[in-house]
């Protein structure tokens, strides 16, 4: 029997939430080293265009439970059933994105199925001996470890999102279909939802952003990195910050860009006064252009962007927003 790497399909959020897409696209790099198949699980309610929309991204096979006891999401029966279902086809691996969903309901189903678990990865590859090497931030992001699951399975892992690149939309792929009926045994859920609300959020993710505008401590002080703000709204960006920065508070904590943060792959990014150590750059080194602004020419983070700029990162942020004023009024 051909061995599986799952998928599991987060859609609720799916047009501003890829990781799914992002996943599917990693696995089929992954299936090819272990000749595997790359499987979509799936469970809700009318979710048929989401069938499409996993093979178009890479499924070679989506199992689909569609009911309408599926229709609002509950980790008890969502674990349930992708126990029962992972007992009988015995997956070798199962991928889940690292949201506030996969979170939650990643570890619970590692318990059931008595594996491991490697939360919030940043890297995946497969080893000389076939196994799974799972790359994830550990003390407070000071260091990467890797990590494999040599004898339970299957292995399990959580990935941020942003940190892979999803394959293009390919509308003729086909894949093969396998409706899972509802067992009769279905616990009953102890939570029920009576309403939801869809909370505000930035205009945009950060992994999503173009451009985005990052600062470090070299901005000075907190009322000067404001004006980060400033001038990505001018560019229709988002900005994003240093660890140092957010442990100071001058920056909300989903502002993180970093090992312990957001991976991010913005057509532009703009570093004001940010040094480069590795537990930033390694979620940036997939920006298409750097323009970094830092005093000292030899920092990290200067040396990695194609234009450096050695000056201060307050005084070219003002200047650069005064510019942008007088360019939008003319």
């Amino acid at each position: 029997m051909k061995k599986e790497i799952w998928i599991f399909g987060d859609y609720r959020n799916y047009f501003q939430n890829r990781v799914t897409l992002q996943l599917l696209a990693k696995a089929t790099e992954l299936a090819a080293q272990i000749e595997a198949k790359v499987c979509a699980v799936l469970f809700g309610c009318e979710v048929s265009e989401y069938v499409s929309e996993y093979i178009a991204h890479g499924a070679d096979c989506v199992y689909v439970t569609d009911h309408p006891l599926l229709k609002d999401y509950s980790v008890e029966i969502y674990v349930a059933l992708t126990e029962q279902l992972a007992k009988e086809r015995k997956p070798e691996i199962i991928l889940v994105g690292a949201t506030s969903f996969g979170r939650e309901f990643a570890p619970r189903v590692a318990k059931r199925l008595g594996t491991g678990l490697t939360a919030d990865c940043i890297d995946l590859e497969i080893g000389d001996n076939g196994l799974l090497i799972q790359t994830a931030p550990s003390f407070g992001g000071n260091l990467l470890a890797k990590i494999v699951t040599p004898e339970c399975r299957p292995q399990m892992a959580t990935v941020r999102p942003g940190v892979f690149r999803e394959l293009p939309h390919d509308c003729i792929r086909t894949a093969r279909i396998e409706r899972i009926p509802l067992p009769d045994d279905l616990p009953k859920a102890r939570v029920r939802l009576i309403c939801s609300e869809r909370q505000a959020q930035r205009d945009q993710r950060l992994e999503d952003a173009r451009v985005v505008v990052c600062g470090g401590r070299g901005m000075g002080t907190r009322s000067k990195f404001k004006k980060l703000f400033e001038l990505a709204r001018l560019m229709n960006g988002e900005v994003g910050a240093t660890r140092p920065v957010v442990y100071s508070k001058w920056a909300e904590p989903e502002s993180l860009i970093g090992q312990a943060g957001r991976h991010i792959r913005p057509k532009v990014l703009f570093s004001f006064g940010i040094s480069g150590a590795i537990q930033h750059t390694a979620a940036t080194h997939n920006a298409e252009f750097i323009i970094a602004v830092n005093k000292n020419p030899n920092a990290a983070m200067m040396k990695m962007a194609d234009v450096a700029v050695v000056a201060d990162a307050n005084q070219v942020c003002t200047a650069l927003i005064k510019e942008l004023k007088e360019r939008i009024r003319n």
